[in-house]
């Protein structure tokens, strides 16, 4: 998850005026393929992306390069890239890597909230205001301020963690799984999922919190799972 204080943010605040560009056009490019700017399978060219974001081809270049390694590009056959296609494996891998880190994630959030008992541990407060601001955008059927609000709930929990090496290891999945998130509807009880989790989260409860992730993970895979490949096959089958 896009966790504070990560690399790409430091880098964007840094001395060096390249990288900075480098990273405000890496942060530019992944919102508009998260959001869809940039649809599934869309060729980007170097030129164009530089035009649109008004700066000179090599930190977009350099940018391009650092998102292909982050797997939300790919490389074509002979010049340039695309905004990758997410084929089925590709959600099984990365729910695979998910699961294990989100569901150790709300276990190690509990057990801190648990510890600092009685008193509110930090981010506690911001992991329930991203559940109301899910709720306000599911309101006004705004889709990708959901999709945002969602996806900072999981990153708050990661933070809740206090465990650095866990956000520097989920950071590396964020955007895939941003990207994911907005390309499947939320279903009613997975917003449920959502609020279960955080009360059990908030009650320092690390074993039930740790078993509602798990089931929130695995229903997760099984909607994106279904809503990207099994309903578009029986459209085309039609």
């Amino acid at each position: 998850m896009h966790v504070a204080g990560s690399t790409a943010s430091g880098a964007a605040t840094g001395g060096d005026g390249r990288t900075s560009l480098s990273a405000q056009a890496r942060e530019a490019v992944r919102q508009r393929i998260v959001d869809r700017r940039y649809a599934l399978g869309a060729r980007l060219v170097e030129r164009e992306v530089a035009e649109e974001l008004r700066m000179s081809r090599v930190p977009v270049r350099e940018a391009l390069r650092s998102l292909v390694a982050e797997g939300l590009l790919e490389l074509l056959p002979h010049s340039g890239v695309r905004v990758r296609r997410l084929e089925p494996d590709d959600v099984r891998h990365l729910y695979e890597v998910w699961e294990p880190l989100a569901v150790q994630a709300s276990r190690l959030a509990a057990r801190r909230v648990a510890h600092r008992a009685p008193d509110e541990p930090p981010g506690l407060a911001a992991l329930r205001a991203t559940l109301g601001h899910a709720e306000q955008a599911s309101d006004a059927d705004d889709g990708v301020r959901e999709v945002a609000a969602h996806t900072a709930f999981h990153e708050g929990i990661v933070a809740l963690s206090g465990n650095p090496l866990l956000a520097r290891t989920m950071e590396q999945l964020s955007w895939q799984l941003q990207l994911l998130f907005g390309m499947r509807a939320e279903p009613d009880h997975m917003r449920a999922q959502h609020r279960l989790i955080y009360g059990r989260i908030a009650a320092g409860d690390e074993d039930t919190a740790a078993a509602s992730t798990l089931i929130h993970v695995r229903d997760s895979r099984a909607v994106a799972l279904r809503s990207l490949f099994e309903e578009g096959d029986a459209v085309t089958r039609r």
